[in-house]
């Protein structure tokens, strides 16, 4: 077996039964550093043994504790131990450090891939932004491992016809359970596992009413995201009510997908609605994942609340090990925003994705009673009946009494009064609470129909929803309208018309609202989000036992539906790794990552600035180095490369994270800023830093790069050298960025605040732009 770093997991079960010479038992992650040497499979699990007896009585109580044992890249073991146990193996000189594996992790929830194709300017027969069906290049050997909350193998999207042989270097399993056997798995889906255990230790068995026990997906965001990495090309396909028509594809419809389902529902009252993810689970999913010999993971997952330090983030400490194993780990961004400081997935070795929208549309005209025409948004299947007016009330004017004055326009759960809303067109806002839930509430109290409108941090950003009764969404402007007109009318009405969709919408992109945003708290001097992709009204396929509002009364089955979040973008950029990884089999995940960012732009479709939703320039804290551009992506020119121990002394410097005991901190690590990144941030710039870059030569044959610098505000940008010439393919240079705050030029008018520019290298046929964020203390 190769060196690896080491980690022990440590899963406790808070509902384990005490006695009284038993603690409670918790969740733990204790992560050492790399192990002396190959060892056999049974000498690893040996290892483990020895450790847990070691804070146990017996070897029976420590083999019994064992729930997993990481045996590939990742070297360690899950086990149910009390703090003070998980306290004794901390304490050990070889342990890096010690965490709670909480389950605060859960999902960040066609025409996506035609429009990439459209924004990279491509306009022949095949402008979908993929390669040529049938290319070697289109990733048919590829394999890319989701980890999720399964898979629908039934859908079309993960049909084999025409694809050949499994590849022979495939090592993993279809594991079989519910509903799912190993003749589930085929020539596309090649692999299947799920991981329970850390699940079942916090909240007991899996109740098999809302979740199968098995690989198959009972939620759709694992199909979902699933089929937008490496759906097949399925021709005559819409969502409910005919809406989005036309060929659902992936982005590498050839590539082979290795479903590892790790997300499980919250009991609750509404277990269908949100899933959750134990970092332990993951672990195992990863670990398997680079063993079994996957290229690309979808990890379309997040943490909630304050990000965790990289020696303590599960799916950072998992992404280090598959980019060491030369595995490109694509992570989403959340879904916090337009907060700053709500980007979650941090680290530098992972590709960190934001959602932005795509130009179609599906427009609702409303008609007010005045005469004035409003332009909303649904894919929702019903509509009002004899296409008349019908009265029209504002949320905040039917609640029932003692319902909070500060959500009272919301249409929370039981919150509107039947007397007040039966018969009538209620308009709703955003805010707390579930789209679809809003609409479901409206039903239930008798109302005719639904508007939901944007607060203003939503600005014009819609997201569509299949509602259970007919309706529409309407942007921040367009609701104040509507309010306006019922407050100046004693008898308001409107009436809805059916919606149809639209395309070439524009401008497109633009920035959606609801994701994360920058700057990165856990290291401002690297930024993030990395890039963006599509993730707003996406179509794909979903699963057959779940509903496409997944709410309870829903009865409603689809084969695709249409999804928002980060959790759909992406899927987008795996896909673009899939096609990268297929075309240059050598590049390290750190070449790919960088060919994806440095490639990027910042325009939109027309040639204008990427914009946010509420109307408003975007920026590198919106969407990192910029919108991806796949086919651009398979030539870069030049790219940024780092290796393990890269990582590692950055980890040294960005907080003091010794993450591997193999390469001990210096007393001076270079600053973080150093880390041979494509994109560059300086948090704090007093005075003046000197960065310096190595870039590799990816084209055919020499060439001869020069630089062109778009200065932030009030700061100075100088490139030395200004040009770099390259004899061959694979040759590196090395360049300096000295970074300055400057009086005369607005320095001192930017203090505390984050200003944006980028430095450009250009050989005449490519592009290779990096942006420069700096705060100026």
């Amino acid at each position: 077996m190769a060196m690896s770093s080491l980690l022990f997991l440590v899963v406790l079960s808070s509902f384990s039964t005490a006695s009284a010479f038993t603690k409670p038992r918790q969740v733990y992650v204790v992560y050492l550093g790399e192990h002396a040497g190959a060892k056999r499979e049974e000498e690893i699990l040996a290892g483990h043994h020895g450790l847990l007896l070691s804070v146990k009585g017996s070897e029976e109580e420590a083999r019994a504790s064992l729930l997993y044992s990481y045996k590939h890249s990742l070297n360690g073991f899950a086990a149910l131990l009390s703090e003070e146990e998980a306290a004794a193996l901390s304490a050990r000189t070889e342990v890096v450090s010690a965490f709670p594996s909480h389950g605060r992790w859960s999902p960040h929830t066609t025409r996506s891939w035609e429009f990439l194709g459209l924004e990279e300017g491509v306009r022949g027969p095949d402008s979908s932004g993929r390669l040529p069906p049938g290319d070697k290049a289109g990733g048919e050997d590829v394999i890319v491992g989701v980890l999720d909350s399964g898979i629908w193998p039934e859908t079309r999207s993960f049909g084999d016809e025409g694809l050949g042989p499994v590849p022979a270097r495939w090592k993993g399993v279809c594991q079989g359970g519910d509903s799912f056997s190993p003749s589930s798995c085929n020539r596309k889906i090649i692999g299947a596992r799920y991981y329970v255990k850390a699940y079942e230790a916090r909240y007991g068995a899996v109740n098999t009413t809302n979740a199968y026990r098995s690989p198959r997906d009972h939620d759709g965001h694992g199909t979902h995201t699933a089929s937008t990495v490496a759906g097949r090309t399925v021709p005559g396909v819409a969502a409910l009510g005919g809406f989005a028509p036309g060929t659902a594809s992936g982005g590498a419809p050839l590539a082979r997908v290795a479903v590892y389902k790790v997300c499980w529902p919250i009991p609750g009252p509404n277990p269908n609605i949100e899933n959750t993810c134990f970092e332990a689970d993951m672990l195992a999913a990863i670990d398997d994942a680079v063993g079994d010999g996957v290229d690309v993971m979808s990890v379309s997952i997040g943490s909630t609340g304050k990000p965790l330090p990289f020696a303590e983030d599960g799916i950072a400490v998992g992404a280090l090990h598959a980019a060491m194993s030369g595995v490109v780990l694509v992570c989403s961004g959340g879904n916090s925003g337009p907060k700053p400081a709500t980007v979650s997935n941090l680290a530098p070795w992972m590709l960190t994705v934001a959602a932005s929208s795509i130009d179609r549309a599906f427009i609702s005209p409303i008609k007010l009673g005045n005469g004035m025409m409003i332009m909303g948004q649904t894919v929702t299947p019903y509509q009002l009946p004899g296409n008349k007016p019908y009265p029209l009330v504002y949320a905040a004017d039917a609640v029932v009494p003692g319902t909070p004055a500060n959500v009272s326009n919301q249409c929370l759960p039981k919150s509107l009064a039947p007397e007040k809303v039966r018969g009538k067109i209620v308009v709703c806002l955003r805010g707390t609470g579930l789209r679809v839930e809003k609409g479901l509430e409206v039903k239930q109290a008798g109302g005719a129909a639904i508007i939901l409108g944007n607060p203003p941090a939503y600005g014009g950003e819609v997201p569509v929803d299949a509602h259970v009764l007919p309706g529409t969404a309407v942007s921040t402007v367009d609701v104040n309208t509507i309010l306006g007109y019922i407050n100046s009318s004693s008898n308001p009405t409107a009436a809805l018309d059916p919606s149809r969709t639209v395309v070439d919408v524009k401008p497109s992109p633009v920035m959606a609202q609801f994701s994360s945003r920058g700057p990165n708290v856990n290291e401002p001097n690297i930024l993030k989000p990395d890039v963006t992709a599509p993730g707003l009204n996406i179509l794909a396929a979903w699963s057959e036992a779940s509903s496409p509002t997944k709410l309870d009364g829903d009865h409603r089955v689809v084969k695709y539906n249409i999804m928002s979040g980060t959790s759909m973008s992406c899927p987008h950029v795996s896909a673009t790794a899939v096609l990268l990884k297929s075309a240059h089999p050598g590049w390290s995940s750190a070449a790919i990552r960088s060919a994806i960012m440095t490639t990027a732009t910042t325009s939109n479709a027309e040639g204008g600035p990427m914009m946010d939703a509420d109307g408003t320039v975007a920026g590198p804290m919106d969407y990192g180095s910029g919108h991806i551009r796949p086919m651009h992506a398979l030539d870069p020119g030049l790219v940024y490369d780092a290796s393990y121990q890269d990582y590692l002394l950055f980890a040294c410097a960005s907080g003091g994270a010794q993450l591997d005991h193999s390469l001990p901190c210096p007393a001076t690590p270079p600053p973080p800023y150093q880390l041979n990144h494509p994109s560059l941030a300086v948090h704090g710039l007093n005075g003046s830093v000197t960065v310096q870059r190595t870039v590799t030569n990816v084209g055919q044959g020499s060439a001869r790069y020069s630089v062109a610098v778009d200065e932030p505000m009030g700061v100075s940008v100088k490139v030395s050298p200004r040009s770099l010439s390259f004899a061959r393919t694979g040759e590196k240079k090395s360049f300096t960025i000295k970074i300055e705050a400057t009086k005369g030029r607005g320095g001192w008018r930017v203090n505390g605040q984050f200003v944006a520019g980028s430095y450009t290298w250009n050989d005449g046929v490519h592009v290779v732009r990096s942006p420069i964020v700096v705060l100026v203390a």
